[in-house]
């Protein structure tokens, strides 16, 4: 319903509801307008709360008498409604038994004043989310760092991550973050590199459905995404050293009539993405990908860096036209070497 609709329904809503256990608002567009819950709202039984697209402040008598949440999602956070890590930290240490978080900004919109700001903000609360399975978070890479050292769980077996543009990615917290719990572990993981999204899926094994890592960033030009790509796991690519099966991914983009769709990509950085996953042992890489990786698996002599997937027994390339050659040096100098891999065209 129309958000002005939306704020009277919410004003009656001004008793106690004794076995409220869902609640779901989600204003059709987004909007900057603060919906207010009245303060004698209460749900003493509300287990799942989601809020889409609203300007609504983290000390909402909505939130902060939800003690017993299991899910809180707030996706789509309006600047208006923007609210520290500390903030947010308060109001989860009255959350125990939360299973999954949610929390999702609507746009960058304070760039290094906001680094600025959380680098001279102390933090003093301390979390413990015993039940966490499922972590969810998109905004500033400065944000979820201040964040995360601040939370402690142990049973986590799912993230996802959307970063807005980034110009330099660097993320140490959400490493050590990743290493505390054991059941993050994963066999299988792809690179997308689309049409303005770097996207990163990892499995626990292989044929799994559900991602139990997911991180999207935007990024515009092919360049800009290998770079991305390369410092990410060149920061956290230690959480990724179990993976056996990598595949890099690359999607349909806008041609463009100045022959700027043309990209040179720096070939060091395809090398620290693959040096980043010294146990994989099938690579399987996309058309449209072909020559940039043939070239960064041979060093600047010619010959195959042999350092690069000492333990690829298997390369699967696709291919719309002559790319059959593409890789033989790489595939001899594995032969002399005595590490043979089997090369597949798809």
């Amino acid at each position: 319903m129309p958000v002005s609709k939306l704020q009277k329904l919410i004003l009656v809503m001004d008793k106690e509801f004794p076995i409220l256990e869902y609640l779901y608002i989600a204003p059709p567009t987004k909007h900057d307008t603060t919906i207010v819950f009245p303060q004698t709202f209460r749900a003493p039984q509300l287990r799942q709360l989601i809020l889409i697209n609203l300007a609504t402040s983290i000390g909402s008598p909505l939130i902060a008498t939800a003690a017993g949440l299991v899910t809180l999602a707030l996706d789509y956070i309006h600047p208006s409604a923007y609210f520290s890590p500390h903030e947010l930290l308060v109001q989860l240490s009255l959350m125990p038994q939360l299973e999954t978080l949610g929390i999702t900004f609507h746009s960058p919109s304070r760039g290094r004043a906001l680094e600025t700001q959380l680098s001279e903000t102390p933090i003093t609360q301390h979390v413990t989310l015993p039940h966490l399975r499922w972590f969810a978070f998109g905004g500033d890479n400065a944000y979820l760092e201040a964040l995360l050292p601040h939370v402690t769980t142990s049973l986590l077996e799912r993230i996802q991550i959307i970063f807005f543009n980034r110009l330099s990615f660097s993320a140490p917290c959400l490493l050590q973050f990743m290493g505390t719990t054991e059941r993050l572990r994963f066999s299988s993981l792809s690179v997308s590199l689309l049409g303005a999204v770097v996207v990163v899926r990892a499995l626990p094994r292989e044929g799994d459905k559900v991602d139990a890592f997911y991180m999207h960033v935007n990024c515009q030009s092919l360049d800009w995404q290998v770079a991305c790509a390369a410092q990410i796991f060149d920061t956290i690519g230690s959480a990724f050293s179990s993976v056996k099966r990598l595949h890099l991914q690359f999607g349909e983009r806008e041609s463009s009539s100045e022959g700027d769709d043309v990209i040179d990509v720096d070939l060091t950085d395809w090398r620290v993405l693959l040096g980043s996953f010294s146990n994989v042992e099938t690579l399987l890489i996309d058309d449209g990908l072909i020559k940039d990786l043939s070239l960064s698996l041979r060093r600047d002599d010619g010959e195959p860096p042999l350092d690069l997937l000492p333990r690829l027994k298997e390369l699967v390339y696709s291919a719309s036209g002559d790319a059959d050659d593409a890789f033989t040096s790489f595939i001899r100098a594995r032969e002399v070497a005595g590490h043979s891999v089997s090369l597949v065209r798809r």
